[in-house]
């Protein structure tokens, strides 16, 4: 770190400047290599890592499985940290190439559906589930799920990155966006006082998006010990709403499909059929 840095007239990519994530991001778009997607046998095909972006829609769909509906889907695994989510056939499903993306065979031609938010809402309309009817009720889910894809960036982007990735400590961004993420955590805190789930009674689309993030970063699920660092055992709302919703069967499995790290029995590379949960997981793969 300089601290006479002063930025050039016109900035240049440094590809050694990075530090842990430097090889998933680039200035600019498009595929680098020619990698078609595989596509199994279910209408819905999802193509993930379990990130908490990834681990929104995994819950949403076993969610959906957990209420009866016919929302079986194949969850192909995405290593971003090989370039997956820069082959050919992951950019024409997402030209963003970042996870999840999701194609929907049961339309004619196949569907293409990216960003989190967009998944979760498009499966919501497509099933008639976890998105209230009723108008009051409607927007105010819609109102915390556009909350939780603008407020992210400043937690993942922002803090994880400089507290826990970033190849130097930086007092100034580390203080900038803990304190931003701090207020966020004071918001919903200060919201699930009144209310069991983000829009009312009614566990939703909203809690899906938000949990993976928020409820999990005060338990000590990301970014290290950022749980003590940000007093997370302080915001006791967020805790007893994350607590309520990590005891779901549906999101206890899952927070694991396409996951790669940690407990062996709590990773399950590639999802395809229900019986995986109980005979794919990595353990058994590995014995």
């Amino acid at each position: 770190m300089n601290d006479d840095y002063i930025p050039p007239k016109v900035w240049t990519w440094d590809k050694g400047s990075g530090g842990e994530f430097a090889s998933i991001n680039r200035p600019v778009a498009g595929p680098t290599h020619d990698k078609p997607l595989p596509v199994g046998k279910h209408p819905l095909q999802l193509y993930s890592l379990a990130t908490p972006n990834g681990q929104k829609v995994t819950i949403m769909l076993e969610e959906l499985l957990e209420a009866g509906h016919d929302a079986e889907y194949d969850a192909w695994l995405i290593r971003i940290g090989d370039g997956d989510q820069f082959g050919s056939g992951f950019v024409e499903a997402n030209p963003n190439s970042k996870i999840p993306a999701m194609m929907d065979h049961s339309a004619s031609p196949p569907r293409r559906v990216f960003e989190s938010g967009a998944i979760l809402l498009y499966l919501a309309e497509k099933f008639g589930a976890f998105l209230p009817r009723d108008p009051v009720a409607r927007t105010e889910t819609l109102n915390w799920l556009f909350w939780q894809m603008g407020s992210a960036p400043f937690v993942g982007g922002g803090f994880g990155h400089f507290y826990a990735y970033a190849p130097v400590k930086i007092e100034y961004a580390i203080d900038r966006y803990a304190m931003e993420t701090k207020r966020q955590l004071d918001v919903l805190n200060r919201h699930l006082a009144t209310n069991r789930f983000m829009a009312g009674d009614d566990y939703s689309i909203a809690d899906m998006a938000i949990w993976p993030w928020y409820g999990r970063l005060t338990t000590g699920g990301v970014y290290n010990d950022a749980d003590v660092f940000l007093d997370g055992a302080s915001y006791d709302h967020v805790l007893r709403w994350t607590r309520e919703i990590a005891a779901r069967p549906a999101v206890k499995r899952g927070i694991i499909v396409n996951k790669t790290s940690g407990d062996p029995a709590r990773q399950l590379w590639e999802r395809h059929d229900a019986s995986d949960f109980a005979l794919r997981t990595q353990d058994k793969l590995s014995d």
